[in-house]
Parts: structure tokens; C-alpha cells; sequence
């Protein structure tokens, strides 16, 4: 299995550096924005060898954690894409999301002066002139979760969690919120959310 592992491994690095775009693809991030990334978390989510077994390294980690995030894949898909258990990979997504969350809090961030704001609305002016930001919201398909009924059902005619977030002009993130279930509508994910508490 270690060989197997790092196999896998070796195969994904290959892809990084390839122009084909196939990388790119499987992880929604080119080369670049993924070692950034990489070395970000890497101090977090790496594990030590043992005498048993050798760890799965952090690249791989992360790569499996994208994956499952870009497309929303089974565990069990995933166990035949990278050979990995699908008990390991319940456990890896997790504690990766944990990690990206920690270390990509401060990135997303509202502006919080009125020069600030300024800067956005400046980013707006030529198409949208006083826009401050562009909102809209994202039905995450998900499992339906155990004794929850069709609390997460949606118009759509699946289960969801619902993303909404605001970009500026350049589409980086000043805000999300994430978790409203599927079946609250677009104005009641928006009056659930800690936007709504600041705005009103």
C-alpha cells in the first residue's frame, strides 16, 4: 500500500507540471495558487511516519481534499481515483477543510473602512456604477442527513446546503456564508445570515 501511495503521489506531481490542463482540472487550482496553498496547510496536516506504515504525504492530502470539494465525489469514488481507503479519506476532508479554514480566514474579508468601500465601489463604477459588491448563492448538493426529513430538500429536487457569498469587482470573496438548508429561499438565506444582522 506505502508503494501504491506513492505512486499515486509521484502521478499527481507529474500532472502539476503538465500543460495539458488535466491537473488543473482535478483540482480547480493551477500549479501556482496550489503550492501556495500547499505550504500553507502543509505544517497542519502533516503526519509522521510510523514503524507500521509511512503517512500520507500533505500533497496528497490536499489534491484528495480538492477533488472531493471541486466535485463533490463519494469517498468511495475517491478510494478508487487515489487508492486510498475510504475510512482514511473520511478522515482527511475534514481535517484538510479544518486546516483551510484556519489558514484562509483573514483572506476573506469585508471592507471594514469607509475608504474601503470606497476602493470597491471604485472597482464598479464603470459597469455598475454605486454597486458596492455582487452577491449570489449556490445550492451544495449534498446526502440528505440522517432524521432531517426534507429540511435540506430544495426546488431543484435535491439536497443541498447554500452558499452565499459577495465578490468585488475582481471576483474575490468579501463574504460567505454557508449551511442554510436547501429548502429556505434566497431571502430567507439572506436574512439568516450575519450580513443581514450587519446591514440592517
Amino acid at each position: 500500500r506505502n508503494r501504491t501511495t506513492q505512486t499515486i503521489e509521484n502521478q499527481f506531481l507529474e500532472l502539476n507540471f503538465e500543460p495539458s490542463g488535466e491537473f488543473e482540472n482535478l483540482t480547480r487550482l493551477n500549479h501556482t495558487d496550489f503550492e501556495y496553498l500547499l505550504s500553507k496547510v502543509s505544517p497542519i496536516i502533516s503526519k509522521k511516519d510510523t514503524q507500521w506504515r509511512l503517512a500520507i504525504p500533505a500533497k496528497l492530502r490536499l489534491v484528495i481534499t480538492l477533488r472531493y470539494l471541486a466535485t463533490g465525489d463519494s469517498f468511495k469514488s475517491l478510494h478508487f481515483l487515489f487508492k486510498v481507503s475510504s475510512e482514511i479519506i473520511s478522515k482527511i476532508v475534514p481535517e484538510v477543510c479544518t486546516a483551510l479554514v484556519e489558514v484562509l480566514k483573514d483572506q476573506v474579508k469585508m471592507p471594514s473602512t469607509q475608504d474601503e468601500w470606497l476602493v470597491v465601489e471604485k472597482g464598479f463604477s464603470k459597469n455598475f456604477p454605486h454597486a458596492i459588491g455582487a452577491m449570489d448563492g449556490k445550492h451544495i448538493v449534498i446526502q440528505c442527513p440522517s432524521h432531517t426529513g426534507s429540511e435540506y430538500y430544495n426546488y431543484k429536487k435535491t439536497f443541498s446546503i447554500v452558499l452565499l457569498a459577495v465578490v468585488d469587482s475582481n471576483y474575490q470573496f468579501m463574504f460567505a456564508d454557508i449551511g442554510s438548508q436547501g429548502r429556505i429561499s434566497d431571502g430567507g438565506v439572506l436574512r439568516n445570515s450575519v450580513l443581514w444582522q450587519k446591514i440592517s
